[in-house]
């Protein structure tokens, strides 16, 4: 570990940062170059003391999710985690880790929608981000660990994660994630984590089974989903989805027509989202 060149590293990183491009005011009196110490804290979900004193080389030396909370929280580059992760004395992460970390560019557009209903999926339909409205419609989608991590597992192994759609809409969805899984394993091959996946439904599910069976390949579809909140009721939305350069994570994005009551709707999750957030369906 080298303490010296880590605080710079995480100095450089932070007086960089400006509160516009993480979606924090900048307030009158802000005397600092860039964002403060307990802002970027708060933005790792670690305290102000611990993070203080990785700056100030003091402490011990942080653990892998450490680094990779504070990696997404200074909206750093793979290259730059990678550096990161070698500063603080820990190999760079595999393959499969950095899949999981946020691309900067998705991140920066999320955090000027922090009133609409948004979200970071990686290809296999796993939440890495998610903005307070996107909580109070679906639920907080990145509490889980392992294979129910993808919402394609969760449909096919856990009921309740169904009951957010209308039950006609079901089948329809069933289709849409075999066929999206189908064409992700044969992009990445059987040694990827989709083709694990894949073999391990197989097993476990017969409605996929029955499906995968099918060798259905979905084309282009509409972006109309059915949304049944338990706050407001169901919603008619369109679901935007803006893509990395690589393909392998998704911003997507929640809207409805204006003037409609779905619209309106949508504007009050981003109050449902602040006042019952730890209560979101």
């Amino acid at each position: 570990m080298d303490r010296n060149q880590l605080a710079g590293f995480l100095r450089t990183r932070r007086e960089a940062l400006q509160p516009e491009d993480v979606g924090l005011p900048r307030g009158q009196r802000r005397r600092t170059s860039g964002l403060r110490r307990e802002e970027v804290a708060a933005l790792c979900g670690m305290s102000a003391d611990y993070y203080s004193r990785i700056e100030q080389q003091r402490g011990p030396r942080p653990s892998e999710p450490m680094l990779a909370a504070i990696a997404r929280g200074l909206h750093l580059s793979l290259d730059e985690r990678d550096h990161l992760f070698r500063l603080a004395g820990h190999p760079a992460p595999g393959r499969d880790l950095r899949a999981h970390h946020v691309d900067t560019g998705l991140m920066h557009v999320l955090d000027r929608l922090q009133d609409t209903p948004a979200q970071v999926v990686t290809s296999l339909g796993e939440t890495l981000l998610q903005t307070p409205p996107a909580v109070a419609l679906l639920g907080d989608e990145t509490a889980y660990t392992g294979l129910e991590r993808s919402m394609i597992y969760r449909w096919f192994t856990r009921p309740e994660t169904r009951l957010i759609y209308p039950d006609e809409d079901h089948a329809l969805h069933s289709r849409a994630f075999t066929a999206d899984l189908r064409s992700l394993v044969a992009h990445k091959g059987p040694r990827s984590r989709g083709a694990a996946m894949s073999r391990e439904l197989l097993d476990v599910s017969r409605e996929f089974a029955e499906l995968w069976s099918e060798h259905e390949i979905t084309g282009s579809r509409g972006h109309h989903k059915r949304i049944r909140n338990a706050e407001l009721g169901l919603l008619d939305v369109y679901c935007q989805m803006l893509f990395d350069l690589d393909q392998n994570q998704a911003l997507l994005i929640f809207t409805a027509t204006p003037g409609s009551e779905s619209h309106d709707k949508l504007q009050l999750l981003s109050v449902i989202g602040a006042q019952k957030l730890p209560s979101a369906p």
